[in-house]
């Protein structure tokens, strides 16, 4: 099995398929390096597509000391990947704890990265809502370690879950299986180190301004923790698309897999061909007409 290693250590499962520009995908917490196989499936035939699993999830090692999850070190896990295959530059997608990843990686490397795809992500985020979001997470993590296999199931039909099962139930089956697969201590861990403790997205807004990569933001309209934060990242990132998908909850690449394809297709046609530019200043004039008194 291929593995990269990360600063630490840490050795992190990765896969490749296709050839072509770089595009990197980075999984959500209820899924792993598999989640991203309707893309893979896709896009391998126009790029060359890397996925791997995050540190916690199984092939990849499960640390036991809890300083070895943080955000820094799951931002910094997609430098090792890319590291490690001896990758320059790459279009990075990331979703929900990997659009996290993602946005992080194109605030601290914007060097490295072509592109940047945020999708399903900022559940959290809201300053009013940072600890009931911190105590959520612990009661998480303290159910996972209790009983992984009850406490999987429940969060497979967590509010912005029940989208995809009405209407894909076997697609739902299978995700909800992987998600039964995962380790309860990795769970644990990621969420009490990534997710708990990581910054909010308005902590970030500064950071943000500052990017330049060209950037896609992908939400779905049903996925209401994540709206808010999604017109957040719209308007502080100058060279930023935004995409609402509708009717679609939080996991949308497996989801709306056809839809959420397109977009993204779309998006990297324009960066590869210079074409993702920043937004005209004149777009964010006042009043309909731009006129002022």
């Amino acid at each position: 099995m291929p593995y990269a290693a990360a600063k630490d250590g840490t050795r992190l499962f990765y896969e490749e398929a296709g050839s072509g520009h770089p595009l990197i995908f980075i999984h959500e917490f209820a899924g792993d390096h598999r989640s991203w196989e309707p893309q893979l499936r896709f896009f391998a035939r126009y790029f060359r597509c890397i996925t791997f699993a995050a540190r916690g999830f199984p092939p990849s090692d499960i640390p036991d000391d809890a300083s070895r999850y943080s955000q820094n070190h799951a931002r910094d896990d997609v430098l090792a990947v890319l590291d490690h295959l001896k990758i320059e530059r790459a279009h990075v997608c990331g979703i929900s704890m990997g659009g996290f990843a993602a946005l992080h990686f194109g605030i601290a490397y914007p060097q490295r990265a072509r592109s940047l795809v945020i999708a399903g992500c900022g559940y959290g985020a809201e300053p009013d809502k940072k600890e009931k979001f911190r105590a959520e997470c612990e009661a998480a993590a303290a159910s996972f370690e209790a009983n992984w296999t009850e406490a999987s199931k429940k969060y497979a039909l967590g509010p912005t879950r029940v989208q995809f099962q009405n209407k894909d139930p076997r697609g739902w089956a299978e995700f909800a299986q992987q998600l039964g697969e995962h380790s309860a201590k990795g769970k644990a861990l990621t969420m009490r180190g990534v997710q708990m403790r990581r910054p909010s997205l308005y902590e970030l807004v500064d950071d943000m301004k500052k990017i330049a990569v060209p950037t896609l933001i992908i939400t779905g309209d049903e996925d209401d923790p994540c709206l808010e934060p999604g017109l957040l990242m719209k308007r502080s990132i100058a060279n930023c698309g935004l995409v609402v998908l509708p009717r679609s909850g939080h996991t949308i690449n497996i989801e709306e897999p056809e839809a959420f394809n397109r977009a993204l297709f779309e998006f990297f046609m324009l960066v590869d061909q210079g074409r993702a530019t920043p937004r005209d200043p004149r777009s964010a004039a006042s009043g309909i007409l731009g006129f002022r008194k």
